[in-house]
């Protein structure tokens, strides 16, 4: 079932939330609305699924305008922040009730919870009530409700939020593999980047109530549109550096090199004002454009161990490297940035970029 947002507006009395939102979700698309508390990807998720009444625009499954449907009356799914099961009733009696309302028969209703049941692994679980399970079992009858009834659409609104570290990994991967078996067009509401990366075909990344970028995990770690798109995505985040453009050289105080061709080859101009994006991976001890500066910052994590490099002018990159290579506090060093893989962007935050689009 495919999505299609178009022109979609949303507003609380004066306050404008969205404006203008075009957004496409393919048929068995798994997507992300991702971004920062604020942004709007709930109130884009609720009114998708009608909790919420559209100021202006359309919303469309495949070729049916669903705009000013209520909740039940669109096939969707909805899985919340809080499980949101029912204490007093059984697990089977939970992931049966969205049934019972739409007055399946009894054998009907077996037939799906066990069908259901049996995709999510929890067939034994089938007897207990709520407070018997764990916090993954509980999210699993969550999803399993909310997919029990065969809906149109899958929407999640951080649906992992309130499970510890260890079952967030667990449920991820578990949630990618029953969107898949299902084939849902689902949207999952996060601000965990770790999540939509690892879960979702595509990330749509919103911030102030637009979307800043449309992509794949890959497109958008690797291909930002501007520097808010490129520090929201990465962990640990790219460091910034401010500088200008002098002879051909990008230059700022402990580091100074030559443009790449396609730098050069685009819009910039002597003495422009210009900001680079540095990922910690492209900042190394062997790689060749060098970097002058302090460890002021040392941070291990086992395999691996993350390092803060201050510049003679006090701008500060991050480093990640091997457990295997050690520095120490205040530690004068020499590394290198890889120049081909920095990111350029202008006074007003947009990705510099040669006229045929190449980066």
């Amino acid at each position: 079932m495919e999505i299609r947002l178009e022109k979609f507006s949303k507003s609380f009395g004066p306050v404008n939330v969205i404006e203008d939102m075009d957004l496409t979700i393919g048929d068995s698309e798994l997507i992300a609305l991702l971004g920062p508390s604020g942004c709007g990807k709930t109130t884009t998720l609720y009114a998708v699924c009608g909790i919420h009444r559209v100021t202006s625009g359309r919303i469309w499954f495949g070729d049916k305008d669903v705009t000013a449907l209520p909740p039940q009356k669109k096939n969707v799914g909805v899985v919340f922040q809080s499980f949101a099961l029912y204490p007093h009733l059984s697990i089977y009696e939970n992931i049966a009730f969205p049934l019972r309302i739409r007055k399946e028969s009894s054998a009907d209703a077996e037939r799906m919870v066990k069908e259901i049941a049996g995709i999510l692994h929890m067939e034994a679980l089938l007897g207990r009530r709520p407070g018997q399970l764990s916090g993954g079992q509980q999210q699993r009858v969550a999803l399993a409700r909310a997919l029990v009834r065969k809906p149109d659409v899958l929407l999640m609104d951080e649906p992992l939020a309130n499970l510890d570290a260890g079952l967030r990994l667990e449920m991820r991967s578990e949630i990618r593999r029953i969107q898949q078996e299902t084939g849902c067009t689902s949207i999952l509401v996060t601000h965990d980047q770790v999540e939509a990366m690892s879960m979702c075909d595509r990330i749509a990344l919103m911030n102030e109530g637009k979307i800043q970028q449309i992509g794949s995990p890959d497109e958008m770690y690797h291909q930002p549109q501007n520097r808010f798109v490129a520090g929201f995505i990465g962990n640990p985040p790219i460091s910034f550096a401010d500088g200008k453009i002098e002879d051909g050289r990008f230059d700022t105080p402990g580091l100074r090199f030559e443009l790449p061709d396609r730098i050069k080859a685009a819009s910039v101009t002597a003495g422009q004002n210009i900001t680079i994006g540095v990922r910690p991976e492209y900042l190394q001890p062997d790689l060749a454009t060098p970097i002058e500066g302090e460890i002021t910052f040392v941070e291990s994590q086992g395999r691996e161990v993350l390092y803060d490099l201050t510049l003679a002018g006090g701008q500060v990159f991050r480093s990640i490297q091997s457990g295997e290579h050690v520095c120490k506090l205040g530690d004068r060093i020499r590394w290198g940035i890889d120049a081909d893989a920095v990111f350029f962007f202008d006074g007003q935050g947009n990705r510099v970029t040669h006229q045929d689009g190449s980066r």
